[in-house]
């Protein structure tokens, strides 16, 4: 009997010592592989600050990035069905859709986030004349040349709304200038070596190029450019929403704490941002700046931007961007975020 009492302890401890083992391998929140691809530029300021907070690991998201030079570079990639996460502009995510990549937008970043700046003798034609037309005309005439005006490449959203006022609002043509499409980085360069008299650009390279240029100069604001012009995204695939509803749901309520977390804690949020694409390349003080700067706008409702995407939507078929029409209402999910803000 002895024996039986001091083999059912033995066997009592090891069932015990097992069962702890276990508990050890499994983790304390299960995690939800994402496959992200994004841009890093500052309208995704939302992305790395969940990311650089902790708060997505937090929640159970896994999220997985790959980053990308410019929204098209993006579309080329989920054609093949890459990705379930998405942060680009609105207008490579309407191409996308156009072509039959089954995507929806989930929640908005910022709107009227692309500024035009002009530099040196462009800068002075400009103010000098009665009119931005009159000025590059002038510039035209007396240089011999057409100005050179650089942005992210043709289909994405600086691109997109710098035609847009080039021709909707300036009454000038394509013809009428240079367009030069490469990388943001690459913007910024060719800004600072006086490559190029002027970009359709976003922060933070707005306020780089004025602090170290003094004779740049806004031209034209997202606002004068195209009023409420939607600019970054979160895009989803299909897929990924119907098999990871609550997933989803959690990454947009994230997105909408970020996006209120840049405006109550604008230092806080340029540590993370300079964390992310900062580090050793633009110090935290230009980051919060940039950060607060009028030209930086950012929303989550995805609601808002939806009559201004249909006007550049309309804008990008005009002009041969868009080979496709898109239904707005397959573009747009918006029963995600209202979920999370309880139908408000």
């Amino acid at each position: 009997m002895k024996h039986i009492d001091k083999l059912r302890r033995s066997l009592v401890a090891v069932l015990i010592v097992a069962a702890f083992g276990w508990l050890a391998t499994v983790p304390a929140t299960a995690q939800t592989k994402l496959e992200v691809a994004y841009i890093p530029i500052m309208p995704m300021t939302q992305l790395f600050i969940l990311e650089q907070e902790g708060w997505a690991k937090e929640a159970g998201l896994d999220l997985k990035l790959t980053k990308f030079s410019s929204g098209p570079a993006i579309v080329q990639a989920i054609a093949s069905g890459k990705f379930d996460v998405i942060y680009f502009g609105i207008g490579p995510a309407m191409v996308a859709r156009a072509n039959g990549i089954p995507i929806k937008v989930v929640a908005a970043n910022g709107i009227e986030q692309i500024t035009l700046i002009a530099q040196g003798d462009l800068r002075k034609y400009i103010d000098d004349a009665a009119s931005p037309a009159e000025g590059v005309r002038k510039f035209t005439a007396d240089k011999g040349r057409k100005p050179k005006i650089a942005s992210l490449p043709k289909g994405s959203v600086p691109d997109t709304v710098f035609r847009h006022w080039l021709i909707k609002v300036a009454g000038l043509t394509e013809k009428d200038v240079d367009i030069v499409g490469m990388g943001a980085g690459k913007v910024q360069q060719a800004m600072l070596s006086r490559s190029v008299d002027g970009a359709s650009i976003l922060e933070p390279i707005i306020t780089i190029i004025k602090e170290r240029l003094p004779d740049a100069e806004v031209i034209a604001t997202g606002g004068d450019m195209l009023p409420k012009q939607p600019g970054a995204i979160v895009a989803v695939r299909e897929k990924a929403l119907a098999d990871h509803p609550e997933a989803i749901k959690k990454l947009v309520e994230l997105h909408k704490r970020a996006t209120e977390l840049i405006t109550a804690d604008p230092e806080r949020a340029a540590k993370d941002v300079h964390a992310a694409i900062g580090r050793g390349l633009v110090p935290v003080e230009t980051i919060q700046t940039a950060l607060q700067s009028r030209q930086n706008q950012f929303v989550a409702d995805p609601r808002l931007i939806i009559t201004a995407t249909k006007t550049m939507h309309d804008f990008q078929a005009e002009i041969g961007a868009l080979k496709k029409p898109v239904p707005l209402d397959e573009l747009f999910d918006t029963s995600v975020y209202e979920a999370v803000v309880g139908g408000s």
